[in-house]
Formats: C-alpha cells, sequence, structure tokens
C-alpha cells in the first residue's frame, strides 16, 4: 500500500488530482489511499471479534445486510471489526484498513468503532431511499482500498436544537440525531424551555405543561407575529412525556451521543410564569408570548429572592437530574432583564443582607445557589456568557456565544469552555444572500463556518472542551426548515470540531459538502443550497449613486449582473471589479454560472433595498 499522508494530498494539487481520495466529512487524521477496491459479494461477512452484544448489535445496525460470519463456513472477504489498542489513538479513536481481500476496523472502545463504522458508511455508495439512511450494503458494491487512523481534536462536538419556539416532535428529534451521528457529533444541547413553550414534563408541576406548553396559534415572520389576545385558545405547541424522554436518551446513546438539557433561568421562563405567577416579582398573570416583543415589558425571570423560587428550581431538576444520565445540565442565564428585580420589594433586604451592589451581582447570587442544586444532583452547571456577570459560580462550564470574549475570560479563570459564537455557530441566521432566503436576521456563510477556530491563542487550550452549533428557532417552523438551516454549515462545524488544526482547503470542502448533497438527496434530507447564490455588498463613494461589490462562496463561480431590469445570463456584463450603480436603474439583477451553466438562485435588489443595506 503506497503511503500518502492526507495532510500532503490536500496541500498539493497535483498528486492530489492523480490520487481518488474519499470524499469523507470530517476529515480524518490521515488517510493512505491504497490500490484496487474490496468488493461486496454474497460470501462477505462480518466478523465481530467482541461478546458484547451491543457492540454487535452496532455493527450490524451499521451495515445492514451483510450477515455475520459462521465458523462452520470458511471466511470468505470478510469485514472484521474488533476492540483492540491501537497506539496513539484514544478512546473516539479508530484505525480502518480496506485492502482487496478484507476490511479490519480497529478501536480501543465502543465509541471508536461508532465512528469507524460511519466512516465506513461513507465509503459506501449512497442509497435510493427516503428512510433517512444513507447506505445500503449489497452485492458488488466497492469500497476504495485505504488505510485511516483517525481521533477527535475535541470532545464536545455539539449541535443545539430549541424545540421551544416551535416545538418539534419525538420521531424529528430522533432523526436529527441519526444525522448528527453520521457526521461524528457527539452531545445533542436540547433546548427544552423558553418563554414560548416549556416541553419536558415535570411530574410534581404538571402546569408546567398542562399550561406551559402551549400557546396560540401564529404564523408570520418572528419580529411582525401579533401578540396572544385574551380569550385565544391555546392549541399549539406539544411536549415530551418522560418516556420519550428516556426513549430519547437511550436512542442517542446507542449513537454514542450524550443529551444535555437547558432549563433556561433566571429569564426566559415566561412558560413557566404563565403556569405559576408566584415565580416572578409581581406575582403577575401572564400569557405565553408568541413572539419576543414583551422583552423588558413583561417580568420573564425567576425572583431570585424567595426561598421558593429555590425549592421549585430543585423540583424541576430533580426530575431533570434523574432523565438525563450525562454528567452536564445547562441552566441558560442569558439575557435576564433584570430591571424588574432593581424594583422588587423582597430583593432589596436580600441584596443588602449579602452585601450584593449590583443586580448583576444578585444574578450570581442566583446562579451560584442554583449551582449548588445541579451539583446536590451529582451534575455539573453549564450556563451562557452571561453567567460571568457579577461573578462566576465556582465550578461552572462557560458556553461562549456573545463572541470569543465570555470563553477568554472564562478560561483565564481556569473555568472549561464551550466555544459557540455567533458569527460561525448561529444556525438560525442568513447563511446565503438574505433576499434569496427565508426570513431572519443577522448573517453565518458557510465560509464562516469553516472559518471557525475554537482554540484563542491567548488561553489554554486544554480548557476548550470544543463547540457547537446552535440552532434557535424563533424563525423556523417546521422539521424540513430546521434541516434546511442546519446543512451544511452542521458540516463546516463537523471538519472543525472533529479534524486537527490547520487541516482546511476550501475548494476540497466545497467538492465533499457536493457529493454529501446527493447523498441528503438519496435519503430525503433537506439542505440549504445558500453557497450557489452571490452575495451583494454596497458601499456609498465620495460623489456618485452606490458602489456595488459582488462576491461568490465558490472559488470558480462567475458572476453576470444587469441593471437596467432585463435577467441577466452569461452574455451579460462579466463581473470584474466594484461599478456605480446607474443613476436612474431601479433594480440590481445578479446570476452566478459555472462550468458554463446558471447555477443557484436570481439575486434581485431594487433601489430601496441597496439603500437598506447600506444603513
Amino acid at each position: 500500500m503506497k503511503k500518502i499522508v492526507f495532510l500532503l494530498l490536500l496541500s498539493c494539487p497535483v498528486l492530489a488530482q492523480s490520487v481518488s481520495v474519499p470524499a469523507l466529512i470530517p476529515v480524518p487524521q490521515t488517510l493512505e489511499p491504497g490500490r484496487g477496491s474490496f468488493v461486496i459479494t454474497s460470501q462477505t461477512r462480518l466478523n465481530i471479534l467482541t461478546p458484547v452484544l451491543a457492540v454487535r448489535r452496532m455493527v450490524t445496525d451499521n451495515l445492514p445486510g451483510i450477515p455475520i460470519s459462521d465458523r462452520n463456513i470458511p471466511k470468505s472477504r470478510p469485514i472484521t471489526v474488533r476492540l483492540a489498542a491501537v497506539a496513539g489513538v484514544g478512546p473516539e479513536g479508530y484505525d480502518l484498513t480496506v485492502t482487496p481481500t478484507g476490511i479490519l476496523l480497529t478501536a480501543p472502545e465502543a465509541a471508536g468503532l461508532f465512528y469507524g463504522l460511519q466512516t465506513l458508511r461513507q465509503l459506501l455508495p449512497v442509497a435510493n431511499s427516503r428512510t433517512g439512511q444513507f447506505v445500503t450494503t449489497t452485492k458488488g458494491q466497492r469500497i476504495p482500498a485505504l488505510h485511516i487512523r483517525d481521533q477527535p481534536r475535541f470532545g464536545w462536538r455539539g449541535l443545539m436544537l430549541d424545540v421551544s419556539r416551535h416545538f418539534f416532535d419525538k420521531a424529528f428529534v430522533m432523526r436529527y440525531i441519526d444525522q448528527m451521528a453520521q457526521y461524528k457529533f457527539n452531545v445533542f444541547h436540547w433546548h427544552l424551555t423558553d418563554d414560548q413553550g416549556w416541553r419536558i414534563e415535570i411530574k410534581s408541576l404538571p402546569r408546567l405543561t398542562q399550561i406551559g406548553a402551549f400557546r396560540v396559534p401564529r404564523v408570520g415572520a418572528w419580529g411582525d407575529i401579533e401578540n396572544p389576545m385574551p380569550g385565544e385558545a391555546s392549541s399549539y405547541g406539544g411536549y415530551y412525556t418522560q418516556d420519550d424522554i428516556r426513549e430519547v436518551v437511550r436512542y442517542a446513546a446507542d449513537r454514542h451521543i450524550t443529551v444535555v438539557p437547558e432549563i433556561d433561568m433566571p429569564g426566559h421562563m415566561m412558560a413557566a410564569i404563565a403556569a405559576y405567577p408566584e415565580l416572578t416579582c409581581g406575582n403577575k398573570p401572564v400569557l405565553i408570548p408568541t413572539n419576543g416583543k414583551f422583552y423588558k415589558l413583561e417580568d420573564n425571570n425567576l425572583n431570585p429572592c424567595e426561598d421558593s423560587t429555590f425549592l421549585f428550581v430543585d423540583k424541576v431538576l430533580t426530575e431533570v437530574a434523574a432523565l438525563f444520565p450525562g454528567p452536564y445540565i445547562h441552566v441558560g442565564g442569558d439575557e435576564a432583564f433584570k430591571g424588574f428585580w432593581a424594583q422588587c420589594a423582597e430583593c432589596k433586604p436580600l441584596m443588602a443582607a449579602n452585601n450584593l451592589k449590583t443586580v448583576e451581582e444578585l444574578q450570581s447570587y442566583f446562579i451560584k445557589r442554583v449551582e449548588k442544586i445541579v451539583q446536590a444532583k451529582g451534575k455539573k452547571l453549564i450556563g451562557w456568557d452571561e453567567i460571568l456577570e457579577g461573578g462566576l459560580a465556582p465550578n461552572a462550564t462557560v458556553m461562549s456565544w456573545r463572541g470569543m470574549k465570555g470563553g477568554i475570560e472564562a478560561a483565564r479563570l481556569g473555568h472549561p469552555v464551550i466555544m459557540t459564537p455567533a458569527q460561525y455557530c448561529y444556525l438560525d441566521l442568513y447563511q446565503g444572500e438574505p433576499t434569496a432566503e427565508p426570513s431572519t436576521y443577522s448573517i453565518c456563510r458557510l465560509t464562516d463556518s469553516y472559518s471557525f477556530e475554537p482554540v484563542p491563542d491567548s488561553v489554554r487550550a486544554d480548557l476548550i472542551l470544543g463547540g457547537q452549533g446552535n440552532l434557535w428557532t424563533e424563525s423556523v417552523p417546521s422539521s424540513r426548515h430546521a434541516e434546511y438551516m442546519t446543512w451544511p454549515r452542521a458540516f463546516a462545524l463537523a471538519d472543525v470540531l472533529w479534524s486537527p488544526r490547520g487541516r482546511k482547503n476550501w475548494p476540497d470542502f466545497v467538492n465533499r459538502v457536493e457529493d454529501h448533497f446527493r447523498r441528503f438527496d438519496a435519503a430525503g434530507i433537506n439542505y440549504a443550497r445558500s453557497m450557489y447564490n452571490p452575495i451583494v455588498a454596497v458601499k456609498r463613494p465620495p460623489l456618485g449613486f452606490f458602489d456595488i461589490f459582488l462576491s461568490h462562496e465558490l472559488p470558480d463561480a462567475f458572476l453576470y449582473y444587469t441593471t437596467d431590469n432585463t435577467l441577466p445570463d452569461d452574455r451579460s456584463p462579466l463581473y470584474t471589479k466594484p461599478f456605480l450603480m446607474p443613476k436612474g436603474a431601479g433594480v440590481l439583477k445578479v446570476v452566478a454560472y459555472r462550468n458554463g451553466k446558471p447555477i443557484g438562485r436570481m439575486v434581485e435588489l431594487t433601489v430601496a433595498d441597496l439603500q437598506k443595506r447600506m444603513k
């Protein structure tokens, strides 16, 4: 077998063209192409060298249709899977060798075997199926000869799904976990509670789901949705029973994914307050909001100054801790408006008695008390980076979303950090030219996610546990749209969180993404094609109308445009440099071509659109 390390393939275009390299996501640590291929035949058998039933089931589930070897029948071209030490490889690593005469997958632990199986599945031809399965194993399929030795860069490789703003049923949650597993994510962060809905059954507090899980139905852009009216039926929503939760947790564990529950507090609690108004300072009855317009107008915080609040938190977390065997509970801590606390009659004496000078210190007091509750359940606390304000709880892990600053500050204090800055990791943002996308806010392109580097140079690398993508769902009303917003940006994050630092090559990544688009097409999974669309930026020159700047994420795309209200094609002006929008022109239209054919959507902006964009 000819030894060619994959890093060299990525950095040497001539060599890369001469060797067929599989389109794997994420990129393995090393890949050495071999000669020939392994062909699945009717005699191919699985040779599973472990008596552990869970591991044996995992292998057969991931390589369906291949029989297990019978000791009485001679092995012919076997696929051998074994648990054994691999030099220099950790618990999630594996060694995979494919030759024309057999396949050998070795890993020190079951997790490594699982990830090796995911790589092997990606080496198989795509299935033609609507079941969500990516591959089938049938006679005549070929797997290229190669040797891979692989392990992840980070131990925390997560995706977060917000099921509060819109409820996603158990079947979709499990399908989402399946998709994560294919790309070696190992943490499913489940945002279970927020202002718009409480989604987890708490048996000792039944009104949380009887009332808090349902709101009045609304459609439309998040910022324009009307408030609920008194007397309207609360018919939209849902929740997961505790049996549902256990089933999802088991399902994820079978795929080596840890489920981290989030019960967001002290803010983002309007659904709980609607069920139990005594939880907040004013004890004021409220309706579950359909939007975010109530912020700073209605108190959506727990009262941090009443012992009854912490009895409520203890009841909730007692049941949550029993349902989730993983080591963490996420308690949010973000975006807590404290103006109502400043006016609260109960809070002033408590602040004086505890020498709390600011409401930020009052939130720190709250989080520190909650951390003791979490630790009493045998768990560790995670919070968003706002929990730094007023003083960080002694053993907290910080999830940094407002850029990298909070994570850097926490790491310098010696705390573990999960990096998830919005500009790289927020999957609810525009991922392409906004005029060609469903309505949302801000922007995080595929190139942004791919450029993400979780470890700042100024902190200890061992304190950065990893990172994750976050799918908030204010503007994500359906499961199909949840998939659209997740992929392909989650492909980029999979590479970032698994592959060695510096192992980035944008043209190569684009080729791999397009290969996996074909897999998603066959499996019936939705995804965004935003990387095919032109990008328009505007500046106002010292003299003149508008300076137009066009760009594209693909390196081999050509852009053509018109300003005379005609439809552009490849005979229209070719964009080569910024140009001045002609006076009197009413609309700019741009189309991209690749390999002589149009790709993506035509982008169309009126003068009014350009003016708004400049602001």
